[in-house]
């Protein structure tokens, strides 16, 4: 859901002269700007690698809900699928901005008791470690889907059908803690364009970089 909202951004932003969708299926999207690719193994991209110097920022939006899964399941996906991305991209682009989506409540110290924080913290401080020309982490909270972009997980659609109504009203009562998938993308791209005074992007920060651009 939130790759599909950065990339209608990434289509209608006149800065974009070329997007690379890696993608698990077809998206149905058409453009000329865009090239897409469906990518059957997500922890190698040896067949993607001479690909990446041709870019000048990634904006990684693949994830995974923690519910129902153990420790283990959840760092091959979330740890160890997004570095091997990030480590095939930097080792032949180094001048590349690498923007990860991670989420709210993200244990920096990758040390605390709450498993999917621990983790999400950890991958953080691996892609900070890296030598790209810079990296952002952003930590969204609540996401409301917009444009038509839908989530592919049922329930979860459910939940947003229900509250979208209710999402102007949310975005003043908690403006920290709630956005949608325009702001989300356009704060990847104002970001990863023209950099940020943090490199970890709290909601007020995605709010304000994103409503800004």
């Amino acid at each position: 859901m939130i790759g599909a909202g950065a990339l209608l951004e990434c289509l209608d932003d006149p800065r974009v002269r070329q997007v690379l969708a890696v993608v698990r299926t077809p998206t149905g999207v058409r453009h000329a700007k865009l090239e897409e690719v469906v990518h059957r193994d997500f922890h190698d991209y040896a067949s993607l690698q001479p690909r990446w110097p041709e870019f000048d920022a990634c904006l990684f939006c693949l994830g995974v809900s923690s519910v129902g899964m153990d420790e283990a399941a959840y760092r091959r996906i979330t740890f160890d699928l997004t570095l091997a991305a990030a480590r095939s991209m930097v080792e032949v682009n180094p001048g590349m901005v690498f923007c990860y989506v991670s989420g709210r409540s993200t244990d920096g110290t990758a040390r605390g008791p709450v498993m999917w924080a621990r983790v999400k913290g950890e991958t953080e401080n691996a892609l900070l470690a890296l030598t790209f020309k810079a990296a952002y982490m952003f930590r969204p909270g609540y996401i409301q889907p917009m444009r038509g972009v839908r989530s592919s997980t049922r329930w979860y659609q459910a939940v947003y059908n229900v509250i979208g109504p209710l999402y102007p009203l949310l975005r003043r009562l908690w403006p920290g803690a709630v956005t949608n998938t325009v702001t989300l993308g356009r704060a990847l791209l104002r970001v990863s364009a023209e950099g940020y005074p943090v490199k970890v992007l709290e909601g007020l920060d995605i709010n304000r970089a994103g409503e800004s651009a």
